[in-house]
């Protein structure tokens, strides 16, 4: 069977080293996209290590340029049959940045490194791993059957981890190259990394500033306490407003009318956490009634990213600004 010979074929990829190979090779090129300085790399990544894997694999490669994007986008496409279905997939070769000298026993980020079994290297689970192993399916399949059974395109953008300008404009510019019947993008969380596992549906995120500028400069709190407003204090209290002193949200509309039962029956099975390096779930926080596996895929929750009032790394006696 073709399905056996390419999961054969997949396996010994990986087994002779093959695959940890072009990974490497990925992992070793710095695309980090937060900073100015890289925009040479992240056009190499597309250029030099994608674009000609794709072309090896049979696919015709665009590389398209977007005002205002932080790099290059490649879009690459094999049509074997316009009657079949054609799947999309999806990557990103940029990567935050390496915090070279912050990492465990000082590895290098970029280099790939094994110890006690595991991959480490920038990139690794976000995202280069990711489509490295989507394409390496592909070509398990190809070298199966000489065929994949359908249409494929694949998308590989180059900021992802700035929150992808330019994509927008991309899909509205040349919706037609990105036209699929099923999307497949390998970039989210896993629950546990024995078990695979696939999300058919993507939250979204929205995040916001809350700011207050009461007045200019900071006034002595021994004469002017109890007189003005005090920023901290009034932040405090809108915080309050939105989530309970345990992380219930506390605003109608920012969540669900209700848990469907199909989606309950769905996350009956599902722990997330208990793997090494991971912490301890807190139970009682979050919303009432809620599994934990229902309160993180089945609601919706608040987080306060970042907080400050003052200068605390030198407090002063004055109310601030």
């Amino acid at each position: 069977m073709s399905r056996d010979t390419a999961i054969a074929n997949a396996r010994e990829a990986f087994d002779s080293g093959a695959f940890k190979k072009v990974l490497a090779s990925r992992i070793a090129l710095p695309t980090e996209s937060q900073n100015p300085a890289r925009a040479q790399e992240l056009d190499e990544y597309v250029r030099k290590l994608m674009a000609p894997e794709l072309e090896r694999l049979g696919f015709t490669c665009k590389i398209i340029k977007v005002e205002g994007a932080k790099g290059p986008f490649l879009i690459a496409e094999r049509i074997e049959d316009p009657a079949k279905v054609t799947v999309f997939g999806y990557g990103h070769g940029d990567t935050v940045l390496g915090m070279e000298g912050r990492w465990i026993d000082n590895l290098n980020p970029f280099e790939l490194t094994e110890r006690d079994g595991n991959w480490y290297g920038r990139g690794v689970v976000d995202n280069k791993g990711q489509h490295s192993i989507n394409l390496a399916a592909l070509e398990a399949v190809l070298k199966a059957r000489g065929k994949l059974g359908f249409n494929a395109r694949y998308l590989i953008e180059m900021g992802e981890e700035t929150g992808s300008p330019g994509l927008a404009m991309l899909a509205r510019e040349h919706g037609d190259l990105l036209a699929a019947d099923v999307l497949i993008g390998s970039d989210g969380p896993r629950l546990h990394r024995e078990r695979p596992d696939l999300s058919l549906g993507t939250r979204g995120a929205l995040n916001f500033d809350l700011s207050i500028e009461a007045r200019e400069g900071g006034h002595h709190s021994g004469n002017w306490g109890g007189l003005l407003s005090d920023p901290g204090i009034e932040l405090a209290h809108a915080i309050a407003s939105m989530t309970g002193p345990t992380g219930q949200i506390r605003i109608s509309e920012w969540v669900p009318a209700e848990l469907p039962a199909n989606v309950r029956r769905v996350l009956a099975g599902v722990e997330p956490g208990g793997d090494p390096g991971t912490p301890a779930i807190d139970r009682d926080w979050g919303e009432a009634g809620l599994t934990p596996a229902e309160r993180v895929f089945g609601w919706c929750s608040f987080s306060v990213l970042a907080f400050t009032c003052g200068t605390p790394e030198a407090p002063v006696n004055a109310i601030p600004p």
